[in-house]
């Protein structure tokens, strides 16, 4: 039973530990991933609205200064809103985010990454319970987005990216200025990282 064991115990050092991937200035990473979302309003009377559900989906890319240092950008399909259930109500806000993040990759073989940075992102859909409310909404928001994640390394080229997301937003919703209503949510998903 110990052979069992020591053999199981240095097989799975081996797998998650023979990959470690060291990376470069110049390398780059692709990573398509799908993310399960949610999202509120902060802000003026943000006691009324609940937490809007979704699924947020896009490619991220990182470019590495160094084996610690990489720029995150990309391209977000991101669905974001609110409910309001004393009103049974949902805003529906859909935006393409392109996130500018520092993305700093730590640990002994760098396999935990941590990333910062702003995302402007641009409105593409606004409904209010199937109603367009385009025209009430700014069509342009900037955010602070950070988040966490972990590779696992499946081969030398490819590993499974999990991670946790945010953005907080930081321009107003409302193009009439009669309330303060800012953009929020995370998101935990999961992604192929193709490394290049």
């Amino acid at each position: 039973m110990k052979k069992i064991l020591l053999i199981v115990t240095v097989g799975m050092f081996g797998i998650f530990n023979t990959n470690a991937q060291e990376r470069s200035r110049g390398d780059i990473e692709a990573t398509p991933y799908v993310q399960y979302s949610s999202s509120f309003f902060n802000g003026d009377n943000i006691d009324l609205y609940d937490p809007r559900t979704s699924v947020s989906l896009g490619v991220k890319g990182d470019y590495f200064f160094n084996d610690r240092w990489s720029l995150r950008s990309g391209i977000n399909y991101d669905s974001m809103g609110t409910k309001a259930s004393d009103f049974n109500s949902e805003v529906a806000l859909d935006y393409i985010h392109i996130p500018l993040n520092a993305n700093w990759h730590f640990g002994s073989t760098r396999k935990w990454n941590l990333n910062f940075g702003l995302t402007p992102g641009f409105l593409i859909k606004a409904e209010q319970d199937g109603t367009d409310i385009k025209e009430f909404v700014e069509s342009f928001q900037l955010g602070i987005s950070y988040g966490i994640g972990y590779k696992l390394e499946i081969s030398d080229n490819f590993s499974l990216l999990f991670d946790l997301q945010a953005i907080v937003g930081v321009t107003n919703l409302d193009k009439e200025d009669v309330s303060t209503n800012l953009n929020a949510g995370s998101g935990l998903g999961i992604g192929g990282v193709f490394s290049f």
